[in-house]
């Protein structure tokens, strides 16, 4: 069993797999840490192996506990990935990125695909047939446009995410969801065409916490996945330890 772990700026992701089988997830606070560790190994105690997508955020004592628990794989741009990476600055790449790109090579071997993650930032990742990372965009996300409007601007109030009715806002706040809501899909359906025409047998992946709002108003095909990057970081794990 692998215990995955992906530290993000406010909130920490926690899953337990046995080979590519997702058994438990959970979404903490980083002070919780140790205790929700210490519930989960009990729990499963058969659990020997530990990775970790980011330690920017991690205190000490909880690297250390990890450490000293589970045979912990800490992922850096020098860790082996399942693929060849083409991109210029690997040193600039997220680890979140790589691990998105890793999921992609594990489920969808041998195919053209482009992973986009709807979060904070929307990211998009594409790899080839030949399992080689080429590289991407990134954008700003929804909430980074909705936060973005409001702090540049003197009036325009900051408003939570809703669809518009309609294209045309006959109100500002209604103007201002149409321009976030309708500009990302938009803009997301423009990216997944030009990536077509270039690769007609293109493999479509979204992911990410907007995700799950967002598949429903893309016309094109796509596979939404909520646990696409913590299936990555479960197969770098298993490829490092197969090495």
């Amino acid at each position: 069993m692998n215990l995955v772990v992906d530290i993000g700026n406010t909130y920490t992701k926690i899953a337990v797999f046995e080979e590519a089988v997702i058994l438990f997830k959970k979404i903490i606070e980083q002070n919780d840490f140790i205790q929700v560790i210490q519930e989960i190994k009990k729990d499963y105690p058969l659990i020997a192996h530990a990775i970790i997508s980011s330690v920017a955020n991690m205190p000490e004592k909880d690297l250390i506990f990890l450490n000293t628990t589970f045979c912990t794989l800490i992922v850096d741009h020098g860790t082996i990935m399942p693929f060849k990476n083409l991109y210029k600055t690997p040193k600039t790449l997220g680890i979140d990125r790589l691990a998105l790109v890793a999921a992609a090579t594990d489920q969808f071997s041998h195919k053209n695909v482009l992973v986009i993650d709807a979060g904070t930032c929307i990211t998009y990742d594409f790899k080839n047939q030949k399992e080689e990372y080429l590289g991407g965009a990134i954008a700003p996300g929804i909430r980074l446009r909705y936060n973005s409007l409001h702090e540049y601007t003197s009036k325009l109030p900051l408003l939570e995410l809703k669809l518009p009715e309609n294209h045309i806002g006959s109100s500002t706040e209604d103007a201002i969801h149409s321009g976030v809501v309708f500009g990302v899909l938009h803009e997301i359906n423009g990216v997944i065409e030009e990536y077509c025409n270039i690769y007609g047998d293109l493999t479509v992946i979204l992911t990410g916490g907007d995700a799950h709002f967002l598949s429903k108003r893309l016309k094109n095909s796509i596979f939404a996945t909520s646990n696409f990057l913590l299936e990555g970081l479960n197969h770098i794990l298993a490829f490092n330890n197969n090495k």
